[in-house]
C-alpha cells in the first residue's frame, strides 16, 4: 500500500499526515473490497461505494486536524461511514446481488477499521 504513495514524494518531502495513520490504509482497502464485492444492484452498489470513500476521506481528514475534538469528529463520521458501507454490502448479500465470500471480505476490514477508529475517536 505504502508503495503507492512513495512514487508521488521526493527525499525531501514528509509523507502526508493520513500515510502515517495506518487506519488510513485500512480505510483504503475497505473501498478496494468494496470495488471488489461487484455489487450487481446499483443503488446498494452506490451506496456502498460513497460510503467507503466517505469513511477513508474522513479517516484521512482526521490524521490531518490538529485538536483532539476535531479529530474525534472526523473519526467519529468515518467510523459511521464504515458500518453504512459494510451494512450495504451485507444487505446486497442477502438480496442476493453478492457473494457471502465477497461480503465476509469486507466485513473483517470494515471490523478492523471500526475498532482502529473507535480507538483514535477516545
Amino acid at each position: 500500500m505504502r508503495d503507492l504513495f512513495v512514487v508521488a514524494m521526493t527525499t525531501t518531502q514528509r509523507p502526508a499526515p493520513q500515510h502515517t495513520l495506518k487506519a488510513y490504509s485500512v480505510a483504503v482497502k475497505l473501498v478496494i473490497a468494496v470495488r471488489d464485492a461487484n455489487v450487481r444492484n446499483a443503488h446498494l452498489r452506490d451506496q456502498a461505494m460513497r460510503a467507503a470513500q466517505s469513511a477513508a476521506l474522513n479517516t484521512a481528514e482526521g490524521a490531518g486536524r490538529v485538536t483532539k475534538a476535531d479529530k474525534a469528529r472526523a473519526f467519529t463520521i468515518a467510523r459511521g461511514e464504515c458500518v453504512e458501507a459494510c451494512a450495504a454490502v451485507e444487505i446486497a448479500c442477502v438480496s442476493g446481488t453478492t457473494s457471502p465470500e465477497r461480503y465476509a471480505v469486507v466485513a473483517s476490514i470494515a471490523s478492523e477499521l471500526y475498532a482502529m477508529l473507535t480507538a483514535l475517536v477516545r
